[in-house]
């Protein structure tokens, strides 16, 4: 089993090192100044003490006679029991000693190597193995009144060794070492304090499973993941984000505006705004988004959004609408053939024989020259079936809908399919519709307007409705938002706001309240034309 060290203790014992060896190589290299300034000082006291000596006139006397050093000795002892010297060595010209401290080396010649260029008049200190071992010693030229050189004065000090020095200051050091030591547990547990509340109290060991775990975690959804920083970095991007966004290379670390293609993805992603399942195209595709902050201690630090690739959903509910909408068409040409079926039946019981012929050939060729217009003008079945089913729907309520003569529709725009074409007019068409149940009206009037070139699809739907009161036309498009009470679901115009934002479209809404409602969307037919509208809408 293995034995986990809390990082409150890794810390303090990695600290307690750190101000432990610190302290040692302090040690050292304060140990080495003062052995240095010890000696410096054992120098400057050895030069002084020899110049003293020199300028004795004993010592200038007697070093020219024979043995004087009977009487130099004891004079030149005395002065090294009181400076505190090891040994002060007197010599003539010809280095004979005349002062020693071992009695026996008196009227014998020295034998140093340092002490050459003391008989050339130098005064210095030198560092050298002496008689008594390694010292330093300090030369001093004797002069005598004629400023001539007639001997030289070596004062010794023996080094202390390096135990000694330190002995020397013990106390010091000892309260030093403890103060540092003190200092450095105590930092050492306020970093390792600190350190834990930064991770949650949690050990490495535990950040490093909660970092595989959470891996794992996002790897393993079935929705697209991105968390991004404030500035825009990627830090978090799993497997499922990169296969609906089509991105192939590692995501994290980089800055989104270089993974993301898309423009209308990337400024959905980089708000400061959370929002809930909120519905985005990016190219061909139909994402519902969620998108909340990320907040460490109330501070936003970031921002997590979580997608859904709804496509196929949404397609298949397109196909749904688009039978919803056959089968309205199939109801109200049932209804509409019951009518006319019992409208002939009458003028043949009346004997109205030709009247009846008369009437079929009129229905007839009034179906024939709205089937025929539209299968001419419109390209697409399934929007001139819904055409067909709205007008005969219209007819159905009393209300007059026209389809413009010149109305055509030859190709798509370049963002939507023919799904989307029925339900925007399909929508519009209803909501025009709807504007006749609150209102009193002798001519209902609905105008379909269709029209293209080679840059855009203009549709426009106008009535003389109810219209929509000036408070409403802010919420006219919120998703939710119904003027229908039970009836309605709020999803009509939300979705036709949806659908031309998917074109990358342009709206313009224009509603003046008991008078009628006239909407224009403009559809750009090429990609270029698309993207460059992008982020531009608006709806007035």
């Amino acid at each position: 089993m293995t034995v986990r060290i809390p990082i409150k203790t890794k810390i303090m014992i990695l600290s307690f090192g750190v101000v432990f060896f610190s302290i040692i190589i302090a040690g050292i290299i304060a140990s080495g100044k003062i052995y240095e300034e010890n000696e410096s000082d054992l120098g400057d006291r050895g030069l002084i003490t020899g110049r003293i000596v020199a300028n004795l006139p004993e010592v200038q006397q007697y070093l020219l006679e024979s043995e004087g050093w009977n009487r130099i000795n004891p004079i030149v002892n005395r002065i090294r029991t009181i400076n505190g010297a090891d040994y002060i060595v007197v010599l003539d010209l010809n280095r004979i000693r005349y002062s020693h401290p071992v009695e026996e080396k008196l009227g014998t010649v020295s034998s140093g190597k340092d002490e050459g260029a003391a008989f050339a008049e130098h005064s210095y200190v030198s560092k050298a193995q002496g008689d008594m071992g390694m010292a330093i010693r300090s030369f001093v030229p004797i002069m005598n009144d004629q400023h001539e050189q007639i001997g030289v004065v070596l004062v010794g000090h023996m080094l202390p060794s390096l135990t000694s020095v330190l002995l020397s200051i013990e106390s010091q050091l000892i309260l030093i070492t403890l103060l540092s030591l003190g200092f450095g547990m105590i930092g050492s547990w306020l970093l390792a304090r600190q350190i834990k509340k930064e991770t949650f109290q949690l050990e490495p060991y535990e950040i490093s499973r909660l970092l595989v775990e959470r891996t794992a975690t996002f790897q393993a959804m079935n929705e697209g993941v991105i968390a991004i920083n404030l500035k825009g970095e990627i830090m978090i991007f799993n497997d499922k984000a990169k296969s609906i966004l089509g991105v192939v290379d590692d995501a994290v670390g980089r800055a989104m505006r270089d993974v993301l293609i898309s423009p209308k993805l990337l400024s959905i992603l980089t708000c400061k705004d959370a929002f809930d399942r909120e519905e985005v195209t990016s190219g061909n595709k139909v994402l519902v988004i969620s998108k909340v902050p990320i907040c460490v201690e109330n501070e936003t630090v970031g921002a997590v959004a979580v997608f859904q690739d709804r496509t196929e959903v949404a397609r298949m509910a397109e196909e749904l609408t688009g039978v919803k909408n056959f089968v309205d068409a199939l109801r109200v040409q049932n209804h509409e053939s019951m009518n006319r079926l019992h409208t002939i039946a009458g003028l043949i019981q009346l004997d109205e024989k030709e009247k009846a012929l008369n009437y079929v050939f009129d229905v007839s060729q009034r179906d024939e020259e709205l089937s025929g217009f539209l299968s001419k003008r419109i390209k697409d079945y399934r929007l001139s079936g819904l055409l067909i089913s709205k007008v005969k729907r219209a007819k159905e309520l009393g209300i007059n809908l026209t389809i413009t003569q010149n109305s055509r529709l030859e190709t798509l725009p370049y963002f939507l399919d023919s799904h989307d074409i029925v339900l925007i007019i399909g929508n519009l068409i209803e909501n025009a519709f709807h504007s006749f149940e609150e209102i009193d009206r002798n001519e209902r009037i609905i105008e379909v307007s269709l029209l293209q070139d080679d840059d855009l699809f203009l549709i426009t739907v106008e009535d003389n409705g109810c219209g929509v009161p000036e408070k409403m036309k802010e919420k006219i498009m919120t998703k939710g938002f119904t003027t229908k009470g039970e009836k309605g679901s709020g999803l009509g115009l939300y979705l036709v706001k949806h659908t031309i934002d998917k074109g990358n479209g342009k709206m313009n809404f224009i509603s003046h309240e008991g008078e009628g409602t006239s909407i224009e969307l403009d559809l750009p037919m090429k990609r270029e034309e698309a993207e460059r509208n992008d982020g531009r809408r608006s709806i007035n």
